[in-house]
């Protein structure tokens, strides 16, 4: 169990006033999510230039959220920035004293992060020949959609084809430092929650709802955006209200040695 919270950017030439407010909705959603792991933490920004930032530690996010470095971060978050995206690792693994095995995830050109288990991690990486710089088997999600992204734009319908193959649970955000406008976000059989402002031209989005609620001063002006499981979305920073939804399939288990019917080891 890990907590993912982050904020996905439109195009909006946003006053210092609002840019720090948003700053605050993010941290806030942070602390919250800090429950669902409390072995690590980290966060990381990207810009529409490909320039990204990147600060993760084997300590709490309430420890994380006093450290200097992490204040720079957050004060360079400006009208560029497409995500701001955040994370709280339940350590399952990979030992988190191991800073590559914490999120965000860099993997080549992606960026991520992911709450779940792909059980069958280390054969897909085997089979498919994929590099590795890291214990955990989320950085095979990350690494599938840095291969479906040759020219620098992942390619959807190869990466979810892709995901097919992956058994355990998911639900993961990520985006390419050569793509930059276009953010992707998995919600698979993990819980993810995602709200929508026009005002802001923002999208909220956390593991539990309540970390969103808890995180906004008025819900009001934040639409919930209904995302069925088992659905694949892009936003674009350009044009962040019309986001693309693709449905995708991988198997589905809940817990490790126990297979959904019909599904062979």
């Amino acid at each position: 169990m890990c907590g993912q919270v982050g904020i996905i950017f439109g195009k909006k030439r946003r006053r210092i006033a609002e840019r720090e407010y948003l700053n605050e909705v993010f941290i806030r959603m942070l602390l919250c999510s800090e429950e669902r792991g409390p072995h690590a933490s980290g966060i990381a920004w990207l810009r529409t230039d490909g320039d990204f930032r990147l600060f993760k530690r084997p300590i709490r996010a309430h420890r994380l959220v006093r450290e200097s470095t992490f204040h720079e971060l957050m004060a360079e978050v400006d009208n560029e920035t497409t995500i701001l995206m955040g994370h709280t690792r339940w350590r399952t693994r990979g030992s988190e004293a191991n800073s590559r095995n914490n999120h965000p995830i860099r993997s080549g050109i992606i960026i991520g992060t992911h709450n779940g288990t792909i059980y069958n991690a280390n054969y897909l990486f085997r089979r498919l020949g994929l590099p590795r710089y890291a214990e955990v088997d989320s950085e095979l999600l990350f690494r599938l959609a840095d291969r479906f992204a040759p020219d620098g734009t992942i390619d959807g319908r190869g990466f979810r084809n892709a995901l097919r193959l992956c058994r355990g649970q998911m639900s993961a955000v990520l985006a390419s430092r050569l793509d930059p406008g276009a953010i992707t976000v998995i919600k698979g059989n993990k819980p993810l929650s995602l709200r929508y402002s026009r005002k802001h031209r923002a999208v909220l989005y956390a593991s539990e709802p309540e970390y969103i609620e808890a995180a906004l001063d008025d819900l009001r002006g934040w639409r919930e955006l209904e995302i069925p499981p088992l659905t694949m979305l892009t936003f674009r920073h350009e044009t962040l209200k019309e986001w693309q939804s693709h449905p995708f399939k991988f198997v589905c288990q809940e817990r490790k040695g126990t297979l959904p019917e019909g599904v062979k080891a």
